[in-house]
């Protein structure tokens, strides 16, 4: 721990994985969950790059300039004008967010380098500025911001610039997060979508967003089994992760209040408030229904991360 201590280029964070659009809320809803990556950085002098992995997906992860946890490094570096003194990098990251299934595993590292970098300076951008350079290397918010905040979060772009307001559930809920065995790419799950859509679609898109952060901020759960679905970009992408459909509706049969696609995919998210105890039987149901329509998945039982980001105290 001394040694620890003593290294003041040195950072350890722990940043929550996280759940994009909850149903209707397309780029612009997030939640952050319990489920974390870890990321251990001591900065350098010398013009030189170790980036060490283990935990999921680690054999993907790049070693070098392309790592994006270093980019968000060098992004907060120049930001504060440090980037002539700092030119390499240790970092080591353990794994829990699985990779490319929809839970921010990205935002993960964007977020653990920016706010690893800056607690070393003594934390010279608050939240907000965090939000600002991880936006603008992520292209959105919607992972990033509950990343950084915790809770749920909603993210407007105004001109090139983020707003986002955080906020905790007055429900306590469960969130049953089927895994399938097979990775969805942003960029393809982007591909599927329309260029344009129905007046009637944005409307029902409007309304049921609207009706989920009221029902979270007032606390009445008897208006979430309205608010989950989705006509913007679910309906479109179904055809990517086999079963959805069905799956869904395996959730609901089971308890659940809602279910969507976290993020692009492919992982799928059911919610239930904690008091049902029916999580168990939600996760049950959606594996099945996977295995029905041959997808082997595992299931995750998670709650609500309340803090975002946070550095670690040894």
């Amino acid at each position: 721990m001394k040694n620890f201590m003593d290294n003041k280029n040195r950072a350890v964070v722990r940043v929550p994985g996280t759940s994009a659009n909850c149903g209707a809320g397309f780029d612009c809803l997030g939640l952050a969950t319990t489920i974390y990556n870890y990321l251990d950085l001591t900065l350098l002098k010398k013009n030189k790059l170790v980036v060490e992995s283990a935990g999921e997906g680690a054999e993907n992860i790049p070693r070098g300039k392309r790592n994006l946890a270093w980019q968000a490094v060098q992004r907060l570096l120049k930001e504060i004008g440090r980037a002539d003194e700092f030119k390499g990098a240790i970092i080591k990251t353990k794994n829990n967010v699985p990779i490319s299934r929809g839970l921010g595993s990205s935002s993960t590292a964007i977020v653990g380098g920016l706010v690893a970098a800056n607690e070393i300076f003594g934390s010279p951008l608050d939240k907000n500025g965090l939000l600002k350079l991880a936006t603008e290397i992520e292209g959105h918010p919607d992972n990033v911001a509950p990343a950084i905040f915790g809770g749920f979060t909603v993210s407007v772009m105004d001109k090139g610039a983020v707003q986002t307001f955080s906020f905790l559930p007055r429900i306590k809920l469960k969130l049953i997060v089927a895994v399938p065995d097979f990775e969805l790419s942003t960029r393809l799950a982007r591909k599927v979508l329309p260029k344009n859509v129905s007046m009637r679609d944005a409307i029902f898109n409007i309304s049921r967003a609207s009706m989920l952060i009221a029902a979270l901020v007032e606390g009445r759960e008897e208006f979430l089994p309205f608010a989950f679905d989705d006509a913007l970009h679910q309906p479109y992408r179904k055809k990517l992760v086999p079963g959805m459909t069905e799956v869904f509706d395996a959730a609901k049969s089971a308890g659940a209040l809602g279910a969507a696609i976290s993020g692009a995919g492919s992982c799928l998210i059911a919610f239930t408030a904690a008091k049902s105890g029916l999580e168990n039987k939600i996760a049950a149901a959606m594996v099945e229904e996977f295995k029905n329509h041959d997808v082997s998945a595992k299931a995750l039982i998670l709650n609500v991360d309340k803090h975002g980001a946070q550095i670690l105290k040894r």
